[in-house]
């Protein structure tokens, strides 16, 4: 059992100061809001920092200084925008550490995995200060002899930016990198479980001499998300959605930004199923499963969400991938080093794997490893047999480290056909 609670004193978040910014930045500004909202470590609970709740009137003089800086900005040349977001790179290579542990502590990923986010994050900002230089335009042949068609590729504008809470950091970058290589400027609305990374990023953007109101940062609660979301997708000044998350949130931003006909991209919910044939090699599903299914407790939107396996290998893959969970998985807090399984990200993410697994015990599952409920939001690995799509588990994302194995039987309509 878990004895994070009792020794919380062993868990502290321990970064360099200039790093751990609580304060939105605006207009290249720390800017104070009328209140503050917690932001708690998922693994014990605690009270990591409390960091200004912005609102709309914060969120409209984000959007107003962005799109003043992009006067500014989409004049810059190629090679000075690579060159600010090269230094940008270097300095989040230089903090690798802190920048981490920042993720550690505000998202419950195990600390080897937010070494990898930070090393993920930095490469686009990389790859998009090289990009910066290639924008290139085209000349198109014309019909006509008198006539000569350039294409050219110019900024669109002030770009929102919505980031979810299970890559705090590479979200923000794979985003914005590509905003301010084109020559936009950006308001970033980090998730309300983590905001201590978005604002190190902006800590960095500042060091690495980004202009003022290229790169704003807006956090706020839960409560205020609403009105901060309304202003980024409705004001006339944004050109551009970019969001990553929940398909309900995704069809409410998508609405808003349609009177004012902004560019949308939306990264949303997904489904994916994980799928093993009778004639596959046993070892090789199971390794897949378990790199699939288990990266940061199963809360990435890629993760496999169900499991469909053919009956004539079904008995195999469950044992050999049980055995797997046994042998390779280990719950704790993320900065201890022998933890692959942090917590879920709060207790409404727990609530619902528990809730899922009660729905599929009670429509016949069997639970072979896990499904226990821990304290706060650890939820246990947890393997499912008997598995049918009638479960909850088989038709909604999980997000979280729960493995529904549903049997292929050729022939049989109520079953999966794989």
């Amino acid at each position: 059992s878990l004895q994070i609670q009792n020794s919380q004193d062993r868990y502290s978040l321990d970064v360099s100061a200039p790093l751990l910014r609580t304060q939105g930045y605006v207009d290249g500004r720390w800017v104070s809001a009328a209140s503050v909202f917690p932001v708690l470590d998922p693994a014990t609970g605690q009270e990591i920092a409390r960091v200004a709740d912005c609102g709309a009137a914060e969120a409209k003089q984000a959007v107003d200084a962005a799109y003043k800086a992009f006067q500014s900005w989409k004049r810059s040349t190629a090679k000075e925008r690579s060159i600010l977001l090269r230094k940008w790179f270097d300095l989040l290579t230089l903090h690798k550490e802190d920048l981490a542990r920042l993720i550690t502590f505000e998202s419950g990923k195990p600390l080897k995995e937010s070494l990898a986010e930070v090393t993920y994050s930095a490469s686009f900002l990389e790859w998009f200060s090289e990009e910066a230089r290639r924008v290139y335009g085209d000349i198109v042949p014309s019909p006509l002899r008198d006539r000569r068609i350039f294409l050219l590729k110019q900024p669109v504008g002030v770009a929102s930016i919505i980031t979810p809470w299970n890559f705090p950091s590479a979200m923000i970058t794979r985003k914005v990198g590509a905003a301010l290589a084109a020559g936009c400027t950006v308001v970033v609305k980090p998730a309300e479980d983590t905001p201590l990374s978005a604002l190190a990023l902006a800590e960095l953007a500042e060091q690495a001499g980004i202009p003022a109101g290229v790169f704003n940062v807006v956090p706020c609660s839960r409560e205020e998300t609403p009105a901060v979301g309304q202003v980024l997708c409705t004001d006339p000044l944004v050109a551009k959605i970019s969001f990553t998350g929940s398909t309900a949130t995704g069809k409410v931003l998508l609405k808003m930004a349609a009177d004012t006909v902004k560019k949308v991209s939306m990264e949303l919910g997904g489904h994916a199923p994980f799928i093993v044939f009778d004639s596959a090699d046993v070892d090789r599903a199971v390794s897949g499963a378990m790199a699939s299914k288990f990266r940061n407790s199963g809360q990435t939107c890629v993760c496999s969400n169900r499991f469909l396996v053919q009956s004539g290998i079904y008995d195999r893959f469950v044992e050999k991938l049980g055995r797997a969970m046994d042998a390779e998985l280990r719950m704790g807090h993320g900065s201890d080093p022998q933890t692959t399984q942090g917590p879920l990200i709060n207790q409404r993410a727990a609530d619902k794997v528990e809730q899922q697994v009660s729905d599929a015990v009670s429509r016949g599952a069997s639970v072979l490893r896990g499904g226990k409920r821990l304290h706060g939001s650890f939820m246990e690995p947890t393997l499912l047999v008997d598995v049918s799509t009638d479960m909850l588990c088989t038709k909604e994302e999980t997000f979280g480290p729960l493995v529904p194995v549903l049997r292929s039987v050729p022939g049989d309509a109520r079953r999966p056909s794989v």
